[in-house]
């Protein structure tokens, strides 16, 4: 196998080209030579999943949002007919939603909802096209940061101004094949 240095490496001088091994080891994942920290925050090191994030709540996965078995039937109904079955803001917020319905959903802004993707543009484009079927209220931080012009903060803007509203159970949607007006 290969000696030391970087995983699949072997001696300098070589192509690797009849060594097999150097697939390398574990050594260096998370830069404390593989080993687990004492404590990890929020839990124990024994149960390997943090608890109690700073704000705490009876969130879902990673501040996502439990899903309640109302919201789990509104989309999958059909689910088959869009090419995503909602979008939400942030990934945590979808991933709660796909998770619990095993339908795709679109993560708007990125992991917490501040990244500019899709656009506005984009995602009116998808709604015209029947990609989408329901938008899910609230969640993620939807430009929090960059207040009401951020491109999540948009689209939440452009969906509640034209769309129609469905509550179902302790969660707010839009179905986006609803819409309000005729504009």
């Amino acid at each position: 196998g290969g000696t030391g240095g970087f995983p699949g490496g072997g001696p300098t001088g070589r192509n690797n080209q009849n060594n097999q091994g150097g697939q390398g080891g574990q050594g260096g994942q998370g830069g404390q030579s593989g080993r687990t920290p004492p404590v990890v925050p929020g839990g124990s090191a024994e149960s390997g999943t943090p608890r109690g994030r700073a704000g705490g709540g009876m969130g879902g996965l990673l501040g996502g949002v439990n899903v309640d078995s109302e919201a789990k039937a509104l989309l999958a109904a059909d689910a088959d007919d869009y090419t995503w079955a909602a979008a939400a803001v942030g990934a945590q917020n979808a991933a709660s939603y796909q998770l619990a319905t095993g339908e795709p959903v679109m993560a708007i802004g990125g992991f917490n909802g501040t990244d500019p993707s899709p656009t506005l543009g984009r995602f009116q484009q998808y709604v015209t096209e029947g990609k989408i079927h329901y938008f899910v209220a609230g969640g993620g931080m939807g430009g929090g940061r960059g207040g009401d012009s951020g491109t999540s903060a948009q689209i939440a803007s452009w969906v509640e101004e034209n769309f129609t509203e469905v509550t179902v159970g302790s969660a707010t949607f839009y179905d986006l094949t609803q819409p309000t007006t005729d504009g």
